[in-house]
């Protein structure tokens, strides 16, 4: 696995507690997708001392590029943000962490890797779309993941589907990557679901369409 560093830095706040204090480019880990016909640079975000560890989540978000390679999707530009911030921001709870995006402007979409949920209802992971965003704009196109959740690779890609498609949709439909509980076995997506994904998430600016 290659991990290069990389020199540019999301912009941050100069008075702000909070900063991104190493950042990395992790695009070689990404699978190759021959066939793709669009690209997501998909920008990640971990909190220096959490239990989180680095190879650990970008091994995750490869696996995840294979389940999303069935659309023609291809991972592109990924990077990984190390953010240091006071223990508080390390929890997903929505007034905190609209705080937080109002301090660093992250690319979207980001995936947050936070040490827990302190919303109720909790849910291992959780996906903020355009839809669903109305009271919390700066959460928009958003993924927050706690430590521990299950089947990681599989979460952070049924996520990502819920936010480039922005739909809160599930499939009851055996062995759907959008089955409403992640597992190894739930895994494909449907035409008519990469349909949407492809065409929602082009048109909020999420994918771009590649060039051949």
């Amino acid at each position: 696995m290659t991990i290069m560093l990389v020199a540019t830095s999301c912009a941050v706040a100069a008075s702000a507690p909070v900063r991104i204090s190493g950042q990395r480019a992790v695009e070689a880990a990404m699978p190759a997708v021959p066939r793709a016909t669009h690209s997501v640079s998909v920008k990640l975000f971990h909190f220096s001392g959490s239990r989180w560890r680095t190879d650990d989540i970008v091994e995750a978000l490869a696996r995840s590029a294979g389940l999303l390679s069935t659309c023609g999707v291809a991972v592109t530009g990924a990077v990984i943000n190390e953010v240091e911030a006071p223990r508080r921001f390390h929890f997903y709870y929505t007034p905190l962490s609209r705080e937080l995006l109002r301090t660093i402007r992250a690319p979207k979409p980001a995936v947050f890797f936070v040490e827990d949920t302190r919303n109720d209802p909790a849910f291992d992971a959780e996906a903020i779309g355009r839809s669903n965003s109305t009271t919390r704009p700066e959460l928009a196109d958003t993924i927050w993941v706690a430590y521990g959740s299950r089947d990681l690779p599989y979460a952070i890609a049924h996520e990502l589907v819920h936010v480039l498609s922005d739909s809160g949709e599930h499939s009851e439909e055996p062995g759907n990557l959008m089955h409403d509980e992640t597992a190894p076995q739930n895994s494909h997506l449907s035409s008519a679901q990469c349909e949407r994904l492809l065409t929602v998430g082009e048109a909020n600016g999420l994918l771009k369409r590649m060039t051949k």
